[in-house]
Parts: structure tokens; C-alpha cells; sequence
């Protein structure tokens, strides 16, 4: 009897490491892909700002967010990641917004409250977490999986 209970016990002790390693991975990867929507490449003569997207495209802002996201499972098909970003697009002093990777909820940006000064770039990034020791019973799953969003907003001077 104390088998099956420790071995469920190790099971969840594994799936419930893995959503701490799932939300650094996802903070950091927002943070990092927001920093590189205001600031560009590496040069400091650099004053185009990247592309948003496509994934595809390795140097733009969606590549770089599902790049670091690389040691999840499954991180290329199931993260979403909506850029909303002045090289997009202006509507009124708000940023247009797209989305990259499976669809997904989308999320709407606020206004900079310095308006029309600096202009709030936004990047949303959502995973969906499968668990990597999915445990069911009776073909119930006793995990759900579940979505794990992180969006990071910083300003980028007009």
C-alpha cells in the first residue's frame, strides 16, 4: 500500500518542479523578447526596431520569445505570442498588436499613460503545460492542463 502512494507522491513532486521550471522559463522569456522589441539589435547605431514576426523569421521578436522557450516540451507548437509593437502599427497612441503560434486568448494593451511621448510595447507569451508524467486514472486526467501566461510591457521612447 505505501508503494503505489510514495510512487504517486514522486510523480506529482516531478510534474509540480517542472511548472516551476515552466513560469522562470516564461518570465524570462517575455522579459528578454520585451527588452529586444525596444532596444533593437546589439549596435548602438541601430534605430530601426525589429520585426515582430514570423516565428520563422530569426530575427524577430516571436523567434527570439519561442527560442527561449527551446527546453520545454512541446514549446513550438504550443506557445502563443502576441507582440504589440510600434514597428506594427499605430491606432491612436496604442500599439497594433499580432499574434504568432497557435491562436490563443489575446489580450489588449493599455495606453502609456506619457502618451504620445513613449509608446508601451507589449509582449504576451502563453504555454500550455502538459504535464511530463501525466497521471490518469480511470482515463481521468488527475493534472489538467493547464496555460501559463506571462506579458511584460516596457516603454519605448517616440
Amino acid at each position: 500500500m505505501i508503494v503505489p502512494v510514495l510512487f504517486l507522491l514522486i510523480c506529482y513532486a516531478v510534474d509540480y518542479g517542472y511548472f516551476f521550471f515552466v513560469a522562470a522559463n516564461l518570465a524570462s522569456a517575455s522579459r528578454i523578447a520585451a527588452e529586444y522589441s525596444i532596444q533593437g539589435y546589439q549596435g548602438p547605431a541601430q534605430t530601426a526596431l525589429p520585426s515582430a514576426g514570423p516565428i520563422a523569421t530569426t530575427a524577430s521578436v516571436a523567434a527570439l520569445a519561442i527560442g527561449d522557450l527551446a527546453s520545454l516540451v512541446n514549446a513550438s507548437t504550443t506557445t502563443t505570442v502576441q507582440i504589440c509593437s510600434k514597428v506594427l502599427g499605430m491606432n491612436g497612441n496604442l500599439p497594433e498588436c499580432s499574434s504568432y503560434g497557435p491562436t490563443g486568448t489575446s489580450y489588449t494593451p493599455v495606453v502609456d499613460p506619457e502618451a504620445p511621448t513613449f509608446v508601451l510595447q507589449r509582449v504576451d507569451v502563453t504555454y500550455t503545460v502538459q504535464p511530463p508524467v501525466p497521471l490518469s486514472f480511470f482515463n481521468h486526467s488527475l493534472i489538467p492542463k493547464l496555460q501559463f501566461h506571462r506579458q511584460v510591457s516596457m516603454r519605448a521612447m517616440d
